[in-house]
This record gives C-alpha cells, structure tokens and sequence, in this order.
C-alpha cells in the first residue's frame, strides 16, 4: 500500500510509482514498480534530479533544448536513496577550455544524453546512481551504490563504480528464451497464472505452462 501524508514511513511501507508520479517527462508502464521511500521523501522529490517538468521548473523557464525522458518499466524495485540523474543540468562540456555554465552559452554548452530507460523487472539496490541515457535491460540487478555510466543487458549483475558485470543471472541460451517469452507483456490475468513458474528457476517448465495457458484461451 503506499504512503500518504498521514503515514509514519517504515520499511515495509513502499511508494507505488503510478500513483504519485506527476512529472509528464516520467513514463510508468503497468502498476507494480515501487520506490522504498521509508528514509528519503517521495521519488519525483528526492530519486529523479535534474529533469524539467516538475512544478517549479515548467512555472520559471520555457527549455531551450528537447528534455530527455525517463521511462521505467513494469515489476521495477528502486532501492532507497538511489539517484537518477537526468540530462537537464549537462551544460559543462569537457571539449571547451571552460566548465562553468555562462548564461550566455546555455544553449550552446547543452548536450543531451537521451532518454533513460529502465526496463521491466529491474531491481535497483540502495543508493545506487544512474547516469542519463542509459538503458538498463530487463530484469538486471543493480548493486548498491553502483554508478551506472553505461548501459546494462538483460539479467546481467552490475556494481562498482563505474558500475561494471560481475555476473548473469542466467545462461545465455535461458535469457534469450525469457526476452522470447516477454513475460512482462503478459496480460495481468495471465502474468497471475504464471507466478508459479515464475517463482522458480526452471525455464522448460515456463515455456510449457506459457503455452498451455495460452491454448486454453484460444478455445
């Protein structure tokens, strides 16, 4: 159940992102990703940094650049304190003599990093950071206090800064049939029927469950 202003905050307590996310430059797929907000405030207030869109930010200035976007997955688990940068505050270009923002070159010093893509499944441990314009892949771990400065595959464990591959979850031949079985694009009713097989490790048995429901249906 997610908090409400009259909730004391406890770790067993989550924020659900489809109810409380307002920003228009955030894009929430389904209705099971959570934030652990149980030692920080909300997620648009204290996760997401640096993205245009928010009531303050849309009442003071008109963006002189296209925004980048943040879209996160179904089934995603942000960890307490972690941190998604975004690319509204790249205005310090490495390639000029000059760091500093001079109002005047705003426009000029802005480089876009592209939008940031969490996918479905995703579990992002506590404070760890992500850098704009990654794409982290379905159903990949991210270590706590990992910096993400690249993108990540599918079912991959990630850590360190900058955050590097320690390990897959599964061998390649088991994450090609999941990416396959796109489970996460599963009707909910369906996804429901599955969590058996989704709770355990044994592919064979999925692929087999996933094709029987998916007979029964169509009689």
């Amino acid at each position: 159940m997610a908090n409400t202003k009259a909730d004391k905050k406890h770790w067993s307590k989550v924020e659900y992102l489809h109810q409380t996310v307002t920003n228009p430059n955030i894009h929430i797929k389904g209705s099971h990703s959570y934030y652990s907000d149980a030692w920080s405030g909300c997620f648009e207030d204290s996760v997401v940094r640096y993205l245009y869109g928010d009531a303050y930010s849309q009442a003071t200035w008109t963006p002189q650049w296209e925004i980048d976007q943040l879209y996160i997955g179904d089934y995603v688990c942000i960890g307490a304190e972690v941190v998604i940068v975004m690319g509204g505050n790249h205005t310090h270009r490495m390639d000029w003599f000059s760091l500093y923002p001079f109002a005047d070159k705003v426009t000029d010093s802005y480089l876009g990093k592209g939008d940031t893509v969490i996918g479905d499944g995703v579990w992002i441990g506590m404070r760890a950071m992500i850098m704009p314009g990654v794409n982290i892949g379905e159903g990949a771990v991210i270590a706590a206090n990992a910096v993400v400065t690249k993108s990540v595959l599918p079912y991959s464990v990630v850590a360190g800064n900058p955050a590097k591959v320690i390990k897959a979850r599964f061998s390649d031949e088991v994450i090609e049939s999941l990416l396959v079985l796109a489970i996460y694009d599963w009707p909910e009713e369906k996804f429901a029927a599955m969590r058996q097989w989704m709770c355990a490790d044994n592919i064979e048995q999925l692929e087999a469950a996933s094709l029987v429901y998916d007979n029964e249906q169509r009689k």
